[in-house]
């Protein structure tokens, strides 16, 4: 088979895993000889083997140790050759007695990248890299972000009617779009490590942010609260026990946030329901420190989905990756509630620019989503 080929087999299976394997990448391996496929395989949540190790396993399960003698594997971002929570992805290549490897990208981790290429090679291991690189980067995007910038990649999220509003006066938003935008929007939940919101918008809508299909739940990210002064009581409905049991909930807040309302919290603290200081920055949250502290706890991929403050701000500091936009043919006026909050624009000159614009038609929505440059920040 063509190592393009192979390699979108191994993408696909590392996509089945995004959002899972944080703080580790989401990776794919795909162990074939000729046109056999032996085993596939994807990367396990945290402590859980690696892509390599479950392919390997798949495959001698099925065809024995002896057929992968010989053998090649395809994976999409370079084997490890350090021992962490698990032991070398290498040696195990290794020890299977696999003598070619296509490689997808190399590890942007700098202590790790490149070396576990070298050491395949220095044993006589045939080593192709690059295949499909520019897919499988995008793949481990949030990982590289970490590894690069020290904090997660970012995408914003908004649900507005053609005028830019989200709610009516009175706030009510459900629904601004129809269900095949909600259900696009389940896809993205589904991808990522956390959905982050402001207080705001749990104060007005109590979100239970999960990722659903029809009315299955398929997967709970973290879900992260941006509360500087714990204005949501821990007794909302946001922090009902079997809610949080079952959708780890972590809670950024300064220093200065009312005691009471920190004690408060400590009685109900578990390993599910985390507080987590951030400095201040002025009067508000450093966003650069949140960011940075939610990278050190492990995540690699953020959706914020609430609060046009909340939204600016990111904008303003140059936080934000990614936006999509889900713009519904509706006017409700300047009484409404603004998608976005002030940006201090003062030029056309300083406007946010998309470095990549996509757009589709979902039912009677329309979607538009890309990338940002700087960050969106201005110059």
């Amino acid at each position: 088979m063509h190592p393009e080929a192979l390699m979108k087999l191994a993408l696909r299976e590392a996509r089945r895993a995004r959002g899972t394997t944080f703080p580790n990448p989401s990776v794919g391996a795909i162990v074939f000889r000729g046109k056999q496929i032996l085993g596939r395989g994807f990367t396990q949540p945290v402590g859980g083997p690696h892509a390599e190790i479950v392919a390997l396993q798949k495959a001698t399960r099925r065809y024995g140790a002896a057929a992968l003698r010989g053998a090649s594997i395809a994976v999409t971002l370079e084997p490890c050759c350090h021992h962490g929570r698990t032991g070398p992805c290498v040696d195990a290549l290794l020890a299977a007695g696999i003598r070619q490897v296509f490689i997808g990208c190399t590890d942007p981790n700098p202590l790790v990248g490149g070396k576990g290429t070298r050491r395949l090679k220095q044993i006589g291991v045939d080593v192709r890299t690059g295949i499909l690189e520019a897919e499988c980067r995008a793949v481990i995007r949030g990982f590289q972000s970490v590894q690069e910038r020290g904090r997660p990649y970012l995408v914003l999220k908004l649900a507005a009617s053609l005028d830019g509003r989200i709610a009516t006066a009175d706030g009510e938003s459900r629904w601004i779009t129809g269900e095949k935008a909600r259900a696009e929007v389940h896809r993205m939940r589904a991808q990522v490590d956390a959905l982050l919101v402001g207080s705001g918008t749990v104060l007005a809508d109590d979100p239970e942010l999960t990722a659903r299909r029809g009315a299955r739940i398929v997967h709970r990210p973290v879900r992260v609260l941006l509360d500087s002064k714990l204005r949501v009581s821990a007794q909302a409905k946001f922090f009902q026990a079997p809610t949080v049991q079952a959708s780890p909930t972590w809670v950024l807040h300064a220093a200065d946030a009312p005691l009471r309302r920190r004690k408060e919290f400590a009685k109900f603290a578990t390993q599910n329901l985390r507080l987590l200081m951030v400095p201040k920055r002025g009067d508000k949250l450093d966003l650069v420190r949140a960011l940075q502290t939610l990278a050190r706890e492990g995540l690699t991929e953020i959706l914020l989905e609430g609060g046009g403050a909340l939204a600016a701000a990111l904008l303003r500091a140059g936080l934000v990756d990614e936006v999509h936009w889900f713009v519904a043919p509706k006017l409700i006026g300047g009484d409404g509630r603004a998608a976005l909050a002030a940006l201090g624009i003062e030029r056309l000159a300083d406007a946010v620019q998309f470095e990549t614009m996509h757009t589709k038609r979902l039912g009677e929505d329309f979607y538009f989503w890309g990338t940002l440059r700087d960050g969106g920040k201005k110059k």
